[in-house]
């Protein structure tokens, strides 16, 4: 059950290196999350992954799901992305307009 939350969780790292609080302001994720000032400024699509990673991580501890699973197995669909986010390999600018296109995607 370990990888079950790994693409929740490679979604969220995504979206905040995306982030204005990021790759703008130049905060790390772990500040863009836990100060509040810095969170409610965070695109709602990143908000959104964040609650899906936390409640796929609680159902690591719901009795029900213990037979069942929690979540489908990893799928892989991140993994580049992190990768070029984590390693530098990226251009701001570019990843700055998917979060933008995504995020404006969310309110229609």
């Amino acid at each position: 059950m370990g990888g079950s939350c790994k693409d929740q969780r490679k979604a969220v790292a995504v979206c905040l290196q995306r982030s204005p609080c990021v790759l703008i302001e130049r905060h790390t994720p772990t500040e863009c999350i836990e100060n509040p000032e810095l969170s409610q400024k965070l695109p709602e699509l990143c908000k959104a992954q964040m609650k899906a990673f936390w409640e796929c991580r609680k159902g690591f501890f719901d009795m029900s799901k213990r037979f069942r699973g929690n979540a489908p197995l990893s799928t892989g669909k991140y993994d580049q992305q992190f990768d070029n986010l984590s390693s530098g390999n990226f251009d701001p600018v570019e990843e700055y307009h998917k979060l933008k296109v995504l995020d404006s995607g969310n309110k229609d």
